[in-house]
């Protein structure tokens, strides 16, 4: 059992080292430089304290031991014996260095600290290095080497060096010294005074390389845990940035309703005509295009404009898509340049749902309308707007030259957003009624007046045919494959800038101007004169008298306003009926 007292070898006492054998004088001086250290103090002087020798010999010699091997001895060290060390006393001579006592830790005690050689007849020694009173001895640390302790550490044993002339000092034989610590391999003996006698060294495993390394490893490991928190924390910062927390978030929200919504509404009138519409994609051996249309009857029958049909020709296809997304290949009823309407016919589709038709002249500026097509192929597409304007006179077409393919439209104008593709496409009242056909928009980049198909988007100015004018053409289309345009008999003169529609002085084949037994003649028009209004309306150009004629059917009496020679005349007439193309 371990009670504290050392069981293994015991640290011994080393005498003070001297520099020649038991019994013979040392020699007055040595080189500086050799292996031979300084006696601490007070070890000339008999009667110091804690010295262990005689008093009552100037030299005192240790009993006789056995020499210890030579290969054992430290360098400059002479053989050494022990004494018994007197009852009281420290083990060694007080260190001024605060040198431990014992060695770093082992069997073996280090040497004592080494001292400088002082002067003979008591030359005062400094307070640091003074030896204690033997009133008050220093305190003995325990010593080491005990069972269980560190590992024993070999100490360095302490070089010889020279001793004062006045006090020489036999060399005891000292047993044979343990290996030397690496501490006490690394002291200047010769250092300046109250300067540590030992340089310690790192302890073991502890070299700078490793020390080194093992403080990059350190350093890179706290990077990297630096890096993972940081790559950590963003996420969760960008995490709760995108949710609002780190809890899920619900929002409230109003539960699902099947309303339907009230019939004048946008969302009832499109709920309402939307089944009736249908897309057109048409096909010619030179080109192609898209279009609207919308149901008449039963016997599938449907409305759209001449321009959008007519890259078909006379062999082309012509392909209706139905707002359910169901196909079916139409045919061409009839078409007419002059009002650019068109009718087709899809056979062998069931569940048909016609579109009711209104009454354009009920129609008020200022109604809201919705407009329903496929502008850009984008079908089903539903935009509102009002009615603009009314009997707004337009012309579109011409591509030809002759003019066979003009159209002239007392049109509907509307701010519902019309784009190409719209063209065909229902124009509805608030009962979902069709009021007109849209067919034409004023493009941004033209100011030659309404262009149908153009690339151009909508700035709000789009214009239909009124569905009066409509329904009397479709019905003339389906009952005879032709339409039929009421005329008044006259040649007009085109390039008459002045304000009013002027007839001509020669007619088609230099032919008269008046057509003879014509509607005009009979009511007693001449050459020369001047329309100025229709039914009380202005006419302020030719193309706007076409306009205004064409607006009626054939026979109706309309009064004509005109001057001939700088007088007023008013006139009545019955309109007349020529084949359409």
């Amino acid at each position: 059992m371990d009670d504290g007292k050392p069981t293994g070898p015991q640290a011994k006492w080393w005498s003070r080292p001297t520099t020649g054998r038991p019994g013979r004088a040392e020699p007055e001086s040595r080189a500086l430089g050799e292996d031979t250290p300084p006696a601490p103090p007070g070890a000339g002087d008999p009667a110091a304290p804690g010295s262990g020798a005689d008093p009552s010999h100037p030299t005192a010699s240790a009993p006789d031991h056995p020499a210890a091997p030579a290969d054992a001895a430290p360098p400059g060290a002479g053989q050494a014996s022990h004494r018994p060390r007197p009852s009281g006393a420290p083990l060694h001579e007080p260190d001024a260095y605060s040198t431990p006592p014992y060695g770093d830790p082992g069997p073996w005690a280090p040497a004592p600290p080494v001292q400088r050689p002082t002067p003979a007849h008591g030359t005062p020694v400094p307070p640091q290095a003074a030896a204690p009173s033997p009133q008050h001895p220093s305190p003995v640390p325990p010593p080491t080497g005990v069972q269980g302790g560190p590992a024993p550490v070999q100490p360095h044993p302490a070089p010889v060096q020279p001793q004062s002339q006045q006090h020489p000092t036999a060399l005891q034989q000292q047993p044979a010294p343990a290996p030397v610590p690496a501490q006490w391999g690394q002291y200047d003996p010769w250092a300046a005074p109250g300067q540590p006698l030992t340089q310690l060294g790192p302890p073991a495993g502890t070299e700078p390389g490793r020390r080194k390394n093992r403080r990059g490893g350190a350093f890179a490991g706290v990077l990297l845990l630096t890096l993972v928190a940081s790559g950590i924390g963003g996420g969760v910062g960008a995490y709760i940035e995108r949710n609002g927390g780190l809890t899920t978030v619900e929002l409230p929200q109003a539960s699902r309703t099947t309303t339907d919504r009230a019939p004048e509404s946008v969302a009832g009138i499109a709920a309402s005509a939307l089944p009736s519409v249908v897309t057109l994609h048409v096909s010619g051996t030179a080109e192609s295009g898209t279009g609207t249309g919308f149901v008449l009857d039963n016997r599938g029958h449907i409305l759209t404009n001449n321009h959008v049909v007519a890259p078909a020709g006379t062999t082309g296809d012509i392909t209706v898509t139905f707002s359910s997304g169901e196909t079916a290949t139409a045919e061409l009823v009839g078409k007419d340049s002059g009002y650019d309407l068109a009718v087709v016919r899809v056979r062998g589709v069931s569940g048909l749902k016609p579109l009711p038709l209104g009454n354009s002249d009920n129609v008020q500026v200022g109604d809201p309308v919705v407009a329903i097509g496929a502008p850009f192929d984008l079908s089903n597409t539903v935009t509102s707007g009002i009615i603009s304007a009314k009997q707004r006179p337009i012309t579109a077409g011409g591509e030809k030259g002759d003019g066979s393919d003009i159209s002239y439209v007392d049109a509907l104008q509307t701010d519902a957003p019309i784009n190409p593709g719209n063209s065909g496409g229902p124009l509805v009242d608030t009962q979902a009624h069709v009021i007109g056909i849209n067919s034409a928009i004023r493009a941004a980049d033209s100011g030659k007046g309404p262009e149908r198909g153009g690339q151009s988007g909508s700035i709000g100015l789009g214009f239909a045919i009124p569905i009066n004018q409509g329904k009397r053409v479709a019905e003339e289309l389906i009952n005879t494959g032709r339409a039929t345009h009421p005329v008044i008999g006259v040649t007009l003169d085109m390039k008459f800038t002045g304000d009013g529609a002027k007839v001509g002085t020669k007619g088609a084949d230099d032919g008269p101007a008046v057509t003879k037994d014509g509607p005009a003649a009979k009511a007693g028009i001449r050459s020369g004169d001047v329309i100025t209004a229709v039914q009380g309306q202005r006419v302020h150009s030719g193309e706007e008298l076409i306009v205004k004629i064409r607006a009626h059917r054939p026979g109706d009496r309309l009064e004509l306003r005109l001057t001939r020679g700088g007088e007023e005349l008013t006139i009545t007439l019955t309109l007349g009926s020529s084949s359409g193309t």
